[in-house]
């Protein structure tokens, strides 16, 4: 699709970060949003920020939901054919995740399943409840975020990371495996895998309060078994100044990133426009592709971590 224009998108996770800048891109851009959120707040916020830059007429709802409890999602179909008195949609948008969920080995299973059930799980409840409404439509693109994770399983050799990776490694190939599937049994239905690298947005943040069910709630014992894996000496460092370090971690997690939200939604709205299966997000993807591929061998070793942060990487 060469435009936006008229047309009904649905994106999940609106509230913050690259979900919000889809939502407000495509309402600037003329499009018709229904998002769904856990948070109230923000959902509220981007759709009031939506509404104020887009032409008169531009619908914005949206719907609380847990992408990974299907009679939420479920329900949040229902709500966008009520609500915007439609029979069909034209865009969706699987942007809702979370990280966290560390290591299957000796992390918690709640935590685990949690990350892997939103992260994966959303992307195909959402999928099955919003295909009918694309299949009435007269054209339609499904956009699945996975992540570098997706290709690359790991953040480095000092940190248990299978709960995110494995469900991001489902969406793309669950994506892929629709290229064919949609050409034979639904051709006007296009898909394309997203695979951002370093984002400036509240992830960590937002993990937290669905795993822990408060943003204050720092697990200060595995922030400082984390620490002391990446060579921090931890030992003379109060809890309080492991919660600071944590905090400030997130904040240059935000504000010092490569690529920024608004920057990452364009980048995947341009991609969707030029019909693209494959959209990798920031240099930093664009080189870990090219290093992925180029040695697949070496991969997990320290050594090719090490040549990736020197090659521009980001520092883990």
């Amino acid at each position: 699709m060469k435009s936006f224009a008229g047309k009904i998108a649905v994106v999940t996770g609106g509230g913050s970060g690259m979900g919000r800048e889809l939502a407000l891109q495509l309402a600037a851009a003329g499009c018709d949003v229904a998002m769904c959120d856990m948070f109230p707040e923000g959902v509220a916020e981007t759709q009031r920020l939506c509404l104020s830059q887009a032409r008169q007429g531009t619908r914005v709802t949206t719907f609380m939901a847990d992408v990974s409890i299907e009679d939420q999602v479920l329900a949040f179909a229902q709500a966008v054919k009520r609500e915007l008195d439609t029979d069909h949609i034209h865009f969706l948008f699987n942007n809702a995740g979370i990280g966290g969920g560390g290591g299957f080995v000796d992390g918690s299973r709640a935590d685990w399943e949690k990350t892997f059930n939103v992260c994966w799980y959303g992307v195909y409840y959402c999928t099955r409840a919003f295909l009918p409404l694309l299949r009435n439509a007269k054209e339609g693109h499904i956009v699945n975020t996975s992540s570098v994770n997706g290709f690359w399983a790991t953040l480095g050799p000092n940190r248990p990371h299978t709960a995110y990776c494995a469900a991001k490694f489902a969406v793309k190939g669950f994506t892929e495996a629709l290229i064919t599937d949609l050409a034979l049994n639904a051709p006007h239905i296009k898909c394309s895998v997203v695979m951002p690298g370093h984002i400036g947005t509240d992830i960590p943040v937002n993990s937290r309060k669905i795993l822990k069910g408060s943003e204050a709630a720092i697990d200060i014992a595995a922030a400082r078994r984390l620490a002391a894996a990446r060579g921090v000496d931890v030992v003379g460092l109060s809890d309080e100044q492991i919660r600071q370090r944590v905090i400030e971690l997130e904040r240059r997690f935000r504000e010092d990133a490569p690529t920024t939200a608004a920057q990452a939604a364009t980048i995947i709205l341009d991609g969707v426009k030029a019909e693209k299966w494959r959209i990798l997000v920031g240099k930093d993807a664009e080189l870990l592709d090219q290093r992925v591929r180029t040695a697949p061998e070496e991969v997990y070793t320290p050594e090719f971590l090490e040549a990736f942060r020197e090659g521009g990487g980001w520092r883990l």
